[in-house]
């Protein structure tokens, strides 16, 4: 792979308005497609947005009717703000594009940054993302007095946890002991060039997360390094530490092509 080419397009007072980066990821990814550009990653902040990829389900919106920003890339809904390291990495790829590659390759960065920072994060399958993992089911406190046999989030299909209080809020996942993601990602491959890409909670409000069902997971929630932590993580201290390990991980990658099976004859 080529060597990376990283932008710093802005942060703190200067974030990045979400249309803003999307117009400029659209004309890097234009460029890279051409060849007149090596592969970039953007790294930014925005000003708080949420944002829904195409599989987004309706019940998964929030309830006020705040707005929402319809994207083109995989996955379902989000939200991007202060506080929140966001990535986009546009590459170009072998033909047929193997996206699950790209996407472990983007985790594993970022599990070596949580690393760095003295935290353990992990995969889960079936789930993208990075997460850090949560107690077995059967150590954990109980919600709203009742076993967790019976938390209706896995049994309810009307139960909507943004209508019944904090103890189901994703942001109080770490006091619940659940699985909680740390870090988004949501990519989309065009003409074999990638867009969009991660979002890496550093020291976010995540309450944000409360007014939505952040990526369509109902029995699951959020995290940041700052809390996870239990102390003051900037997106000073982290901006370097991914530069670093996504350079290390997507410069030194072997690019195959997706194995596409034959038909036999």
């Amino acid at each position: 792979m080529s060597e990376l080419r990283f932008v710093r397009m802005g942060f703190g007072a200067d974030a990045v308005e979400y249309q803003e980066a999307w117009d400029e990821q659209r004309r890097v990814h234009a460029a890279r497609f051409a060849d007149e550009v090596p592969d970039t990653v953007l790294l930014l902040e925005h000003p708080p947005v949420y944002t829904a990829g195409r599989r987004t389900a309706d019940n998964e919106r929030p309830l006020d009717g705040t707005p929402v920003v319809d994207v083109d890339r995989g996955g379902k809904i989000t939200w991007h703000g202060p506080g929140q390291l966001v990535g986009y990495p546009i590459q170009k790829l072998p033909r047929p594009v193997d996206v699950v590659a790209h996407v472990r390759r983007l985790e594993e960065a970022l599990i070596r940054t949580c690393a760095e920072f003295g935290l353990e994060t992990s995969r889960v399958e079936g789930r993208s993302g990075v997460w850090v993992l949560g107690d077995p089911v059967e150590q954990r406190p109980s919600l709203g007095g009742l076993s967790l046999d019976f938390d209706p989030r896995l049994h309810d299909e009307e139960f909507d946890p943004r209508m019944n209080g904090p103890e189901y809020a994703p942001s109080n996942a770490g006091q619940r002991r659940e699985d909680r993601k740390i870090a988004a990602i949501g990519i989309r491959v065009a003409k074999g060039v990638t867009m969009h890409g991660f979002a890496l909670n550093v020291n976010p409000d995540n309450r944000w997360f409360d007014r939505i069902i952040p990526c369509g997971i109902r029995d699951a929630g959020v995290a940041s390094l700052a809390n996870e932590l239990g102390r003051d993580v900037t997106i000073d201290e982290v901006l370097p530490v991914v530069e670093r390990h996504l350079r290390d991980v997507l410069e030194n990658a072997e690019l195959k092509p997706r194995e596409v099976e034959k038909t036999p004859a």
